[in-house]
């Protein structure tokens, strides 16, 4: 197919009801779908050394709350207990960095800043960060009575669950 055709198969199906299917051919189409996983990849392969532990033998979840949310990170098997002291480890230096406006280390997992930082290290006073010891690993509480920080915190907790691919939910939970 040419590209004119793709054009103007596009344009006429843009007023049709179904979206257009596919072009099978599409010359970018492989760099699209390569360029998201191999994202994906990156993200999972420097979490991994920044984190001290691996992404496939823990799962982490984001939850948002009225006053901020959760950054909570579990060993998948209870008797690992290296996965569940290296989570904790990481969890309680987070917490410290964080509180100290120290955003670097989601900036290098993520290679970029993710959204919401740039408000969360400017009202880092008004933002409490708390480390808190699960069963199989901890968590980060992220608790703040500001308006702005909330949205940031929040904006930083959705970028988290799409560049982690957790599947939570991105609304705020009582």
């Amino acid at each position: 197919m040419s590209p004119l055709s793709i054009v103007l198969t596009l344009v006429t199906a843009a007023g049709a009801e179904t979206p257009p299917a596919p072009v099978p051919d599409c010359p970018a189409h492989a760099a699209h779908a390569s360029g998201h996983g191999d994202h994906a990849a990156a993200v999972d392969a420097r979490g991994d050394r920044a984190m001290g532990f691996s992404h496939q033998a823990t799962t982490h979840h984001f939850r948002l709350t009225r006053t901020g949310g959760v950054i909570a990170v579990s060993a998948n098997d209870p008797a690992d207990a290296a996965s569940t002291e290296a989570i904790r480890s990481h969890l309680k230096q987070v917490a410290l960095a964080f509180a100290a406006g120290d955003f670097t280390l989601p900036g290098e997992i993520h290679g970029q800043v993710p959204p919401g930082v740039p408000v969360m290290k400017q009202r880092r006073a008004a933002v409490r960060y708390l480390f808190e010891t699960t069963a199989l690993g901890g968590q980060v509480v992220i608790t703040t009575q500001d308006a702005k920080a909330v949205e940031a915190v929040h904006a930083f907790l959705r970028f988290q669950i799409a560049d982690h691919r957790t599947g939570d939910d991105p609304s705020p939970q009582p």
